[in-house]
């Protein structure tokens, strides 16, 4: 039997880009640091002029899926990682967007054969982004850890 698991340390040489809402950024921001303190922890280079991890600000998390899906299709990452933050509010449009972004950031994924990491939040208010983005944890370090194991897992599969 052959066990196909993705590994921590096989990750620096991967090519990765983050895709970032800027709206809510007082959430989003944090998670970016969090992210980017995992995958320099784990030896990748995100120094500004890294060559290895790259950063496309969109306007909100509605956005994401599309420049995850052109950063996919370019050849040059191994993974995708996106970061958002939905926070409900008194009208439907949350729904709307939580429904859109998730759905279009899966289908990126498969359409794509790239894996793009879901790490947008949605939640109820402020005070609990902000939770999931520092205070407690900081789930952008969990994100990061997703895509250093989905892109190790997927240099070992067979093609």
């Amino acid at each position: 039997m052959t066990v196909f698991e993705g590994r921590f340390t096989d990750a620096a040489n991967l090519k990765i880009a983050v895709v970032v809402g800027r709206f809510n950024d007082l959430v989003t921001g944090k998670l970016l640091s969090g992210c980017l303190d995992c995958l320099g922890r784990h030896g990748l280079d995100v120094e500004p002029s890294s060559k290895q991890v790259d950063v496309a600000w969109v306007p909100g998390s509605f956005e994401i899926p599309l420049v995850a899906q052109r950063l996919a299709r370019s050849g040059s990452y191994n993974v995708v990682i996106t970061l958002g933050a939905v926070i409900r509010g008194d009208t439907p449009h949350f729904d709307v967007v939580v429904a859109e972004v998730s759905k279009g950031v899966a289908a990126v994924a498969r359409d794509t054969g790239v894996p793009v990491i879901f790490g947008v939040l949605t939640t109820d208010n402020l005070q609990q982004a902000l939770e999931r983005a520092g205070i407690k944890s900081n789930l952008g370090w969990s994100y990061a850890l997703q895509a250093l194991e989905m892109g190790s897992l997927l240099r070992g599969l067979p093609q």
